[in-house]
């Protein structure tokens, strides 16, 4: 299976942050979005709400963050280890974390710096994550894709975080504002990880995993 490197991180512990092509799947995943109290080389603790969840970090876990690919190109190509987790993850730092139970421990499989904990300062839910749909119309304020012969529309606000390859280098250009619009086109293939808001299903993450034909 070939792999596709995006925004890297190789951390001191050490953390690679990596994305590879799958078939169209869905998935559970647990995830809490919250704000970070403390960072550890192997640890990452984040306010969720009122309680504070601690997540074991390692090898295995994905870190996405603004500025982390440049970084780690610069390390690469110096030879020299890569950024530790504290240059990208700060405390005060709004995060999504998804993980795993692994005991008593929670396992970081991925986390993420997004621009909002959300209300009540965070919450622990159970995203799915559909890989592979094809965008089918893209706004500001939704995303209809199609996955399997079905339409399917998420609700976008300003804390859908959009990633992919060269993503960051659009963003960066804009101010690290840039519209989901000008990152996400019709007949992209994506991986919408969501969750449900009552009668509405918001999109947290829409990763590209391929353009289409412009």
């Amino acid at each position: 299976m070939r792999r596709i490197l995006w925004l890297a991180v190789t951390f001191l512990t050490p953390v690679l942050l990596v994305a590879s092509t799958r078939q169209a799947v869905a998935e559970d995943a647990k995830s809490a979005r919250g704000t970070v109290s403390a960072v550890a080389a192997n640890s990452l603790t984040v306010k969720v709400g009122a309680a504070d969840m601690k997540f074991a970090i390692d090898s295995k876990t994905e870190v996405i963050a603004s500025g982390a690919g440049t970084a780690t190109r610069r390390a690469q190509a110096a030879g020299t280890p890569g950024p530790a987790l504290s240059d990208f993850v700060k405390v005060g730092n709004a995060v999504m974390v998804n993980f795993a139970d692994a005991g008593a421990m929670h396992h970081a499989t991925r986390v993420q710096v997004i621009s909002s904990a959300g209300p009540g300062g965070g919450s622990v839910s159970t995203p799915v994550k559909t890989a592979d749909a094809t965008v089918k119309s893209v706004s500001a304020a939704s995303l209809t894709v199609v996955a399997n012969g079905q339409d399917t529309t998420f609700s976008i606000d300003s804390a859908t975080d959009v990633v992919g390859r060269g993503l960051g280098t659009t963003t960066a250009a804009t101010g690290g504002r840039a519209a989901i619009t000008d990152l996400v086109k019709n007949g992209d293939r994506v991986s919408v990880t969501y969750h449900e808001m009552g009668s509405m299903m918001h999109a947290a993450e829409v990763r590209v995993v391929g353009r289409g034909r412009q």
